[in-house]
């Protein structure tokens, strides 16, 4: 087996029949990322109650935005770290393909 593909499958995992790529964290990164989500997590809760509680809609749109707003600063973070690590490597290891899938990341981001 090629070393180029031997890399390659140690990076991914078969699930459903397709490749899935895998990226080790540091613990600080992985303890960030998981903070934030978990505050998202609790929002999303917290408005459903409102809406079972019947709370007023402005209300709710209130706590809505504060919800994409967290999620907003996760995916900056997320695609901070992606930029610093993933990008950098797969540029110095000469694949610039990983430039086209970041474009394309940041396209679906600004939707």
């Amino acid at each position: 087996m090629p070393v180029e593909e031997s890399k390659e499958k140690e990076n991914c995992t078969q699930k459903e029949g397709c490749c899935v790529k895998k990226k080790h964290r540091d613990s600080e990164e992985y303890k960030s990322l998981i903070h934030r989500l978990n505050r998202v997590e609790g929002q999303v809760r917290g408005v459903r109650s409102m809406v079972e509680e019947e709370r007023y809609c402005i209300d709710i749109l209130t706590q809505v935005s504060a919800i994409q707003s967290a999620l907003n600063a996760f995916s900056k973070e997320l695609l901070s770290n992606h930029i610093k690590t993933c990008v950098v490597e797969d540029i110095q290891k000469g694949d610039e393909t990983v430039v086209d899938e970041l474009c394309d990341a940041i396209k679906r981001l600004m939707k």
